[in-house]
């Protein structure tokens, strides 16, 4: 029936692109030598007859890439060495007669992705992932671009960034067919688009689509503006292009969400907007380098919107401000909420991350916030992002075992839901706390309370409630007095974790 609808649509819209005779029902009558009724089929407006001529040409340009690899694998020692079931023993393992001595051995494999030629002179665009090593552990060794034509190159790596999963290679070619890229701020939710890749190892495929939504967030990084598309992409067509109907790159395929690993209907492509300058760059042969604050942040959540009273889903929430950085020199607070940077708004779709990181090093950019429900302007100079291996270093949680609780004197604080007890050398020697900080350590969570619900859990540091200090765990009652009688029913509680900001919480009074 969806079938009949369509072509009940295209009826009713007329043209002279195609034609199908209007047959008359079973058993009507007609008039002898009555003319059959034609009438004009064609697509609804916008939609092509074909892609096959925008494919005959952009197809040339897309290509096939693999790599070799080779990986260190620890051998499992053989425990027959020695007794006639030995090398049996090693063949079974993977291993070489006379070997199961325990030492690694070293493994081929294979990765396949796709790519697109972006000059004549042979740079090919593509996702890191698809050239980077699969394992931990492994090297790749060599980089093979094959074109539509079969002919094989190969290639060296120009230059990569695994923040935003794109790299460059280059082949040693002429004359080559490419492709160029587009606005992909003029894409709308419904144009139409061409994805081109190999899908599976199985050589260049066409798929077909919509945008399905923009500026899509997946939690992949920092960076995640993805195009949406239900174009069928699959394993293999990471790093090929995603091209509008004028011909031009829009998109670099990098993603799909799929509960079973093959396509539901659900892609992401690298919007050009994003993806050129890094390419550019990297042509040039040098470093991306990204803007950089200096801050821990979180979302500014419905029930945190509430404890800050700020409409939900605008700006984020700093958590952590690392000392030195931009943001410490700016004077940043644990607490603020940045809602605009150079006038542009902070949102889940536009985040404080991208922003800033789309801000060169050394500028000077304004940060609204909102401290203590006022708004406050703030000026930053952005310093230089670190590597993504530091970032990560700076994101580890260090949890340490509590003592027993019959060694601590807990503390009641139920209107949380939590118990306490305060803060002493021993404890935050066994909390992974430095000796000088300040707070009341959580002894136990009462499991039906919100603050169970929220994730605060034993061995959490209660440092401040509502950006008040908390010092005592007299501290806590206090502060929950005030919000009762001010008519408040939830508390915004930051709490760390080790020696790490553990980020800010919105816990209902009980």
């Amino acid at each position: 029936m969806r079938y009949a609808y369509a072509i009940t649509g295209a009826l009713l819209l007329g043209g002279a692109a195609a034609t199908m005779a209007l047959q008359p029902p079973a058993g009507a009558q007609t008039a002898q030598n009555e003319p059959t009724v034609m009438a004009s089929v064609v697509p609804r407006a916008g939609a092509p007859l074909s892609f096959a001529d925008l494919v005959a040409r952009l197809q040339p340009a897309v290509v096939n890439i693999s790599t070799k690899q080779s990986i260190k694998v620890q051998q499992q020692p053989n425990p027959f060495a020695g007794t006639p079931f030995g090398e049996l023993f090693n063949q079974f393992n993977g291993g070489q007669p006379g070997g199961g001595s325990g030492a690694p051995i070293v493994r081929e494999a294979q990765s396949l992705g796709s790519g697109f030629l972006i000059s004549p002179d042979g740079y090919v665009v593509t996702n890191n992932h698809v050239i980077a090593a699969g394992a931990k552990g492994a090297t790749v060794d060599s980089i093979t671009v094959i074109l539509t034509d079969r002919k094989e190159y190969k290639a060296k790596l120009v230059g990569k960034d695994p923040a935003s999963d794109l790299a460059l290679l280059k082949i040693d070619a002429t004359n080559l067919p490419f492709v160029k890229f587009g606005d992909s701020t003029k894409a709308r939710v419904g144009d139409w688009v061409v994805a081109i890749g190999n899908p599976f190892g199985l050589g260049s495929t066409v798929t077909a689509g919509i945008v399905s939504a923009l500026h899509r967030v997946t939690g992949a990084g920092a960076y995640d503006r993805f195009i949406q598309t239900d174009a069928s992409i699959n394993q293999g067509n990471s790093g090929g292009p995603m091209f509008d109907l004028n011909g031009n790159v829009i998109g670099i395929n990098s993603q799909i969400l799929s509960p079973s690993g093959g396509n539901v209907g659900i892609g992401f492509a690298i919007p050009a907007e994003d993806a050129k300058p890094v390419i550019d760059t990297l042509m040039k042969g040098i470093p991306v380098k990204r803007g950089y604050l200096g801050v821990g942040i979180q979302p500014v959540t419905e029930d945190i919107a509430a404890a800050l009273g700020l409409p939900k889903d605008k700006g984020e929430l700093i958590s952590r401000i690392e000392p030195g950085q931009a943001a410490d020199k700016a004077g940043l607070k644990q607490g603020d909420v940045v809602v605009r940077v150079d006038g542009r708004e902070v949102t889940p779709d536009q985040t404080l991350s991208y922003l800033v990181a789309s801000a060169k090093p050394g500028t000077a950019v304004k940060l609204d916030v909102m401290r203590d429900g006022k708004p406050v302007s703030v000026t930053a100079t952005v310093g230089t992002r670190p590597s993504e291996e530091s970032l990560a270093s700076l994101g580890q949680d260090d949890e340490s075992a509590m003592p027993d609780e019959d060694q601590s004197q807990a503390q009641g604080a139920n209107a949380l839901g939590v118990a306490v007890t305060e803060l002493t050398p021993q404890i935050a020697q066994a909390i992974g706390v430095d000796s000088a900080a300040h707070g009341v350590v959580i002894t136990s969570v009462d499991p039906a309370s919100d603050a169970a619900q929220k994730g605060l859990r034993r061995g959490d540091l209660i440092v401040s409630i509502d950006r008040q200090p908390v010092m005592r765990a007299g501290d806590i009652a206090r502060l929950v007095a005030e919000a009762k009688a001010a008519g408040r029913s939830t508390l915004l509680v930051f709490r760390q974790r080790g020696r790490v900001p553990g980020g800010f919480v919105a816990v209902k009074i009980k």
